[in-house]
């Protein structure tokens, strides 16, 4: 198959998906025209908008299969959407939150949860109206993003963050660590709950002996090597699911605090090892991990051997690939 990603990256996953699809023998390009201190590289085509709508005829006629990312395709208003098509080309949209979260429904189950990041509500609607009268088939990361897309599409898949285990050497925590080291790298301050972090934070230093650092605004890979050293590493705690951070926080053996609604608890393997907190209990979390060493070591390999379970590359791929074969 010839297959097309884009045409913005998120969390590094249209080119950990393209690398993997080049191994298994497919021609696969992405392209990205969203560019961010985060630094994604491999297997991508950094690029803009205008470059690439100048190209639209000539990627349409040559790609099989348009994977779409995040409510973007490759015109303006979606106006490819009938060309490709009438050619008899396979899409799917990929949508991964704040693209579809509807602010409302949001708020249904999560009192915590912000939205500032995500369009308006009827912008979303107008967006996800359109894309769904060409494409049947979208995907999503998790439940916690299924039920704003259900409705527009036929088919809605699950499938889980991709991570490149070849890249993640496990550290996990010492268990003879008096003092860890607790690490948060908020993309965004108002989305992870920074600032409930850091009040639990502040409130324990008055009690405990731990080192804090905030991690912000450096690349990918500079950060992963700062996760390496951490003892504890805490996510987002308002969203009610977890993200890239965690996922590659628990491939490197680290023990992860974040928020998973307790609506959504079930519909992950019953083996998911995040430290569940929110608001209104990040401290006490925050607290049982800083006392207990030995637990700190314990759910880092069990969060390792989740990683290796469900978001390993190659068991994502295969996901992937069997949806491809449903497409129409």
């Amino acid at each position: 198959m010839k297959i097309f990603h884009g045409i913005v990256e998120i969390a590094g996953q249209m080119g950990i998906l393209c690398c993997g699809l080049k191994k298994k023998g497919h021609i696969a390009s992405a392209y990205n025209t969203f560019h961010s201190y985060l630094g994604y590289k491999e297997h991508l085509v950094n690029t803009n908008i205008v470059e690439l709508r100048k190209n639209s005829k000539k990627l349409i006629d040559f790609f099989d299969v348009f994977h779409f990312h995040y409510a973007t395709t490759l015109e303006e208003n979606f106006t490819d959407l009938l060309k490709i098509k009438q050619k008899g080309k396979k899409m799917i949209m990929h949508h991964w939150g704040n693209d579809v979260r509807f602010h409302d429904m949001a708020r249904i189950n999560n009192p915590y949860v912000y939205t500032g990041d995500s369009p308006p509500n009827e912008e979303i609607h107008r967006r996800l109206s359109i894309i769904s009268k060409y494409v049947t088939d979208a995907i999503v990361q998790d439940y916690e993003v299924l039920p704003y897309v259900q409705k527009y599409y036929k088919r809605v898949h699950i499938l889980p963050i991709a991570i490149d285990l070849d890249r993640f050497t496990p550290a996990y925590p010492d268990k003879r660590q008096k003092r860890p080291l607790i690490l948060h790298a908020p993309t965004n301050p108002d989305f992870k709950g920074t600032v409930h972090v850091e009040k639990a934070i502040n409130e324990l230093r008055a009690t405990h002996n731990f080192e804090y650092k905030r991690i912000e605004k450096m690349s990918n890979a500079e950060v992963i090597k700062l996760y390496k050293k951490a003892d504890i590493i805490v996510d987002q705690i308002l969203c009610g699911s977890y993200g890239l951070l965690s996922v590659e926080s628990m491939a490197l053996g680290k023990p992860v605090v974040a928020f998973i609604r307790p609506d959504l608890v079930g519909k992950f393997p019953s083996s998911l090892p995040i430290v569940n907190a929110n608001p209104s209990n990040v401290k006490e979390k925050i607290k049982l991990l800083i006392e207990k060493p030995y637990e700190r070591h314990l759910v880092g390999i069990k969060g390792r051997e989740y990683v290796e379970k469900y978001h390993d590359k190659d068991v994502v791929l295969n996901k992937l690939l069997a949806i491809y074969s449903k497409l129409k």
